[in-house]
């Protein structure tokens, strides 16, 4: 092969390559049916106590930093669903083939590495985004239904929803990539777990963060991760501030996307320099 054919050939990869690494994906999922039924199964459990614990915190009627508790199971919800992509499947599966030197396999193959990680997320979040549905649909029959979101900020709320899979996958790409020089993941995935948790709000509403944290956590990446939607769904931020709010989580996609590439740009010739 002539010298820069491969990369051309990775450029102009054609997307059914893509769309059969997100089909396989998705299999490999489904091939495990009691996993998927105890992974069900434990969603339900988690996210009804999380609606219990929130539900004696504020009440039936009381009213928390603007949060009342139909508007908290909203935000809830919604929070749990899209921290629900994606799982670990996608950076531990990346991360034990860096560490057992696979990756140099995937070196040669006719796709860009990045972009055939991503299918695979997709492919990934087809299983977890219908998980996360089944469980939100029985929360919330379980406690009674939640309200809709406002139609003003519809089209806000569905470019926040689609920007939320791209930008958690830059942060667990960037987390697995972190491989190359640690040698070993689990630390690694427990620290960008622990800031997730705390700074995306899928725990807490930011809003009840000190106010410092709180205007730093909305500037930061995780925010868009569950905050952003989940505030737009529940109706807590509109006008100028939601605006702003999903233009921060788009320029962070952006970011993280090139970001990320530059990164594995000098993780694979790390690789080249040490011999696989």
């Amino acid at each position: 092969m002539i010298p820069g054919a491969l990369p051309a050939l990775r450029r102009g990869a054609p997307l059914v390559a893509y769309r059969a690494l997100a089909r396989a994906a998705l299999r490999s999922l489904l091939a495990y049916q009691v996993t998927f039924l105890f992974g069900v199964l434990a969603s339900v459990f988690s996210a009804l106590a999380m609606l219990y614990l929130w539900h004696a915190v504020l009440g039936s009627s009381a009213t928390s930093q603007g949060f009342d508790w139909p508007h908290m199971k909203a935000y809830l919800l919604v929070a749990f669903a899209a921290g629900s992509l994606p799982s670990s499947w996608v950076d531990y599966r990346m991360a034990f083939r860096i560490q057992r030197g696979e990756v140099a396999l995937d070196l040669v193959r006719p796709v860009d590495y990045q972009a055939a990680r991503f299918a695979e997320a997709v492919g990934f979040a087809v299983y977890e985004l219908g998980t996360a549905l089944v469980v939100v649909a029985v929360a919330a029959v379980a406690f009674g239904g939640i309200p809709g979101p406002p139609l003003g900020t519809l089209p806000l709320l569905v470019l926040s929803v689609l920007l939320v899979l791209p930008l958690r996958f830059g942060i667990v790409y960037a987390s697995a990539m972190a491989v190359f020089w640690t040698q070993n993941y689990v630390g690694v995935q427990a620290g960008r777990v622990a800031l997730v948790s705390l700074f995306s709000g899928a725990l807490v509403p930011l809003a009840f963060l000190p106010h410092w944290l709180h205007v730093l956590a909305a500037a930061l990446p995780f925010a868009g991760m569950a905050s952003t939607p989940a505030l737009l769904f529940a109706g807590e931020l509109d006008g100028r501030a939601a605006v702003v709010a999903v233009a921060v989580q788009a320029a962070w996609t952006v970011a993280l996307w090139l970001g990320t590439r530059a990164l594995w740009s000098a993780a694979s010739r790390q690789l080249t320099v040490h011999g696989g």
